[in-house]
């Protein structure tokens, strides 16, 4: 694991964010949608510290991207977001369009998970990592062609590259020409958006190598969204699982993922496949997510839960840290059952 010489503690919601390192800071983040019951993000807190990764795990619907894209003010139609969306203590909710458009042009950038959606195959991928520099202004086109050539030489791609048109090089390494162009701006946010969903488990591999070095070489914060656990495991300092909009459960990856404290945690890693694991058919958690046309007065994960009681259909839980782990923490009413076993919730 990458351990920051630091790791912050989250700012609590309505707290001016005064800590310089935190590159992101989500405080009590709600997002509602016109004809819904609920949020679709119901009082998030995370954060991010400058040159720590940290990963953003969950199922399909879980919120996990929407609230990624609340770094760049990218919310969906109609959306009412209350709480605060600080990016080195600026607040993404208050700004006017041009500062977010300040924010979008350099301070923070996104690398999604198709990077053939990313590029126009008319294009040569050399126009494509000089276009936003040349048109901010930050370089001419000499400067932002050196540094283009430099950050395809930082992921492991030479300068003949520029020249390609994006039909004429593998999908991994246009992944890696993404993450080249995401970096051009100097960003102090790194949003990674399931970023090896569209590869082959080598080039998986590769990329998420290449983050990892990236992220320390230039000191970016990273936010990597993911539904796999163990890509999550390999990558991050910190994790956040999320379940419905909700921060279920967050802490140092290696304490997360050794002894977990949420029924919903325990279950995903129930259900991830091992190679050294035991034969036959997969654990699966019964049941699905709640429709967000269902009002949730306790518990969302309370109905697929094996440890609910009366009390989480009632009450939500509130975020609770773990006995001499105060940076440990889950929203369950029964997390003391847990204490470490996925064998619990089989």
């Amino acid at each position: 694991m990458n351990t920051p010489a630091s790791t912050p503690a989250s700012t609590p919601a309505g707290t001016p964010a005064t800590t310089p390192e935190h590159a992101l800071d989500v405080s009590g983040l709600r997002v509602t949608l016109p004809g819904t019951a609920r949020p679709v993000l119901d009082g998030v807190d995370l954060t991010v510290a400058r040159g720590e990764t940290v990963a953003l795990v969950g199922e399909s619907g879980s919120g996990k991207s929407i609230t990624s894209r609340s770094a760049l003010g990218l919310l969906p139609p109609g959306a009412r977001a209350e709480g605060a969306v600080r990016v080195c203590g600026r607040d993404v909710l208050a700004m006017t369009p041009a500062e977010l458009g300040g924010v979008r042009a350099g301070t923070v950038a996104m690398v999604f998970q198709d990077p053939r959606a990313a590029v126009n195959p008319l294009r040569r991928i050399g126009d494509f990592l000089t276009e936003s520099v040349l048109l901010n202004g930050t370089l001419d086109r000499a400067g932002a062609t050196t540094r283009a050539t430099e950050l395809l030489r930082a992921v492991g791609l030479d300068e003949s590259v520029l020249r390609k048109y994006p039909g004429q090089v593998s999908g991994g390494m246009l992944q890696r020409v993404v993450i080249a162009a995401a970096l051009m701006g100097d960003p102090v946010l790194l949003l990674a958006d399931e970023p090896t969903t569209a590869l082959d488990v080598t080039s998986q591999a590769e990329v998420v190598s290449l983050l990892a070095g990236l992220r320390a070489r230039f000191g970016t914060g990273l936010l990597f969204v993911t539904h796999d656990l163990d890509l999550a495991a390999a990558i991050s300092d910190r994790v956040y699982v999320m379940y419905v909009g909700r921060i279920a459960e967050s802490g140092p990856a290696e304490a997360l993922f050794a002894r977990p404290r949420h029924p919903y945690t325990a279950a995903l890693l129930a259900s991830t496949p091992r190679m050294d694991g035991p034969r036959g058919r997969l654990a699966a958690i019964d049941g699905r997510p709640p429709d967000l046309r269902e009002e949730l007065p306790g518990c969302a994960f309370a109905a697929r839960c094996p440890l609910a009681t009366e009390i989480c259909d009632h009450r939500a839980p509130h975020p609770a840290p773990a006995p001499g782990r105060p940076d440990h923490r889950a929203a369950c009413h029964h997390s003391d059952r847990l204490e470490g076993s996925t064998a619990d919730v089989r």
